[in-house]
């Protein structure tokens, strides 16, 4: 969800967000849109517009069922996952794929489905060694979804894009992602230069460029060669 705000001060149009969507201030990621100082004879003025998830602040609803609406009172409700048992071979045998990669990885772990939609599926790895099956900025999660993949479509399932996470990676990361691509966006609005940032995967560039895309001062593209690209953020108005 997106809405805009107003405020003499950007903390003053932070607290009517956080008033009106009855939401902490760590629940939601915020975005300068205008700012105007004051003057003499004239008010500051700032305008920002608010980021929120569907279930504000807690797991993306494709991972989580949402199992009530906020309280009147402001209060979140707590949200619970449901398993979601594998329906059909396809999923048994994928898993069955997956838990044998991570033994013979020395590592224990037990895959369940995470999440179905159309042409989509997710699954979860739990794991006392989650740690070392994510690696270094998901890397070796990566892999293990890239082999995964190529193991899915060899059954029939070549349209169906495989998803792996454990201990919530992929929403601890994407929310991460947004919050850098946002204070990236204001430095190099405020600077009015450039920023490159680190290698990222597909994935992972895809949401900074989506992310930025609807702020019309700041724009992205992808620079480098081979699977880990660089994205470089810059002013439209002062590309350096």
């Amino acid at each position: 969800m997106v809405k805009e705000f107003e405020g003499r001060t950007e903390k003053e149009a932070i607290d009517k967000a956080a008033l009106e969507l009855g939401l902490g201030r760590d629940c939601f990621d915020v975005e300068i849109i205008e700012t105007q100082r004051g003057g003499l004879f004239k008010k500051g003025f700032v305008k920002i517009r608010v980021h929120t998830s569907d279930t504000a602040g807690a797991n993306s609803t494709q991972y989580v069922k949402n199992n009530g609406n906020e309280a009147a009172s402001g209060k979140r409700v707590k949200e619970e996952a449901e398993p979601v048992l594998p329906d059909e071979n396809f999923e048994k045998a994928i898993i069955e794929y997956l838990d044998k990669i991570i033994s013979l990885m020395g590592m224990d772990g037990k895959t369940s489905v995470l999440f179905r939609e159309k042409h989509k599926i997710g699954f979860n790895i739990t794991s006392s060694d989650s740690s070392f099956i994510i690696g270094k900025k998901g890397k070796t999660l990566d892999a293990l979804q890239l082999i995964v993949s190529i193991y899915a479509a060899k059954l029939g399932g070549g349209d169906i894009r495989v998803i792996l996470d454990s201990e919530n990676y992929r929403v601890r990361r994407e929310e991460s992602l947004v919050r850098l691509a946002y204070t990236i966006a204001g430095r190099v609005r405020e600077n009015r230069a450039s920023i490159l940032l680190e290698p990222m995967n597909p994935f992972d560039r895809r949401l900074i460029h989506t992310t930025l895309n609807d702020v019309n001062d700041i724009d992205t593209k992808s620079e480098g060669q081979g699977l880990y690209k660089r994205v470089r953020i810059f002013y439209k108005g002062g590309r350096r």
